[in-house]
């Protein structure tokens, strides 16, 4: 059903070039990457000078990129001690799911209701792109994909509360993924878990969505639990 209530881009309609990104996401996006695929370890003490030299961006950008990783959960800022990476934690990564489980499947089903007839489109590429990433066996590329899915079904969900709420959640589930992912995860499932939620996206299908969104986090639950220490 169309919600009448919410403004539509019409059909065929391209929408706007995104905005260039300004020198604190583009800190945030790299030290993220970094995080998330483990080129920062867990337990890690980096520093605002340091990091600055690196990426060759100001030390503000990434005091302010610092900041959102910390909301986030990935880094702890210490005062006068440094910033310290978090570690990857099973239990967290349980907790995360649970609250995912309820968002995601909101956000799902929304972006299938209210996703314009661009944004169908590229859900529908993204996850050609996703396969490619597979087939390739590129997981840093598998993991920038699956970033840029969560943004965009937020976004044509239309709901800001709940996209902002859930951005903090995603890099988490990310790294944990990525830290296990060679012993654990089976990343041509995990795929194809994704690609079922765009296609249902893209064929406007709540309820494919919805279901979906509960399979892929089944999965990613019954892979949190695997790591658990027995007994």
């Amino acid at each position: 059903m169309r919600d009448e209530t919410l403004p539509r881009i019409g059909s065929g309609v391209k929408p706007p070039a995104p905005p260039k990104p300004t020198l604190m996401e583009d800190a945030y996006r790299q030290l993220e990457e970094m995080i998330v695929t483990l080129e920062i370890a867990p337990g890690s003490v980096v520093s605002e000078a340091i990091l600055s030299r690196s990426l060759n961006i100001g030390t503000t950008p990434i005091r302010e990129a610092l900041q959102r990783l910390a909301r986030e959960h990935l880094v702890q800022i210490l005062p006068r001690r440094g910033v310290v990476v978090t570690e990857v934690d099973v239990r967290q990564q349980l907790q995360v799911l649970e609250v995912r489980r309820e968002l995601d499947r909101l956000i799902m089903r929304s972006a299938a209701r209210r996703a314009n007839a661009a944004e169908r489109q590229a859900f529908t590429e993204m996850g050609d792109g996703m396969r490619k990433a597979v087939e390739a066996d590129d997981v840093r590329e598998f993991l920038r994909l699956d970033g840029a899915f969560n943004q965009r079904a937020a976004a044509a969900a239309r709901n800001p509360i709940a996209a902002e709420t859930v951005a903090a959640l995603h890099a988490i589930s990310r790294r944990f993924w990525f830290f296990h992912h060679r012993d654990l995860a089976d990343m041509p499932q995990t795929a194809e878990l994704h690609i079922q939620v765009m296609r249902a996206i893209a064929a406007g299908d709540e309820n494919a969505a919805a279901q979906g969104a509960e399979r892929l986090i089944d999965q990613l639950a019954d892979l949190a639990k695997s790591t658990l220490p027995l007994g």
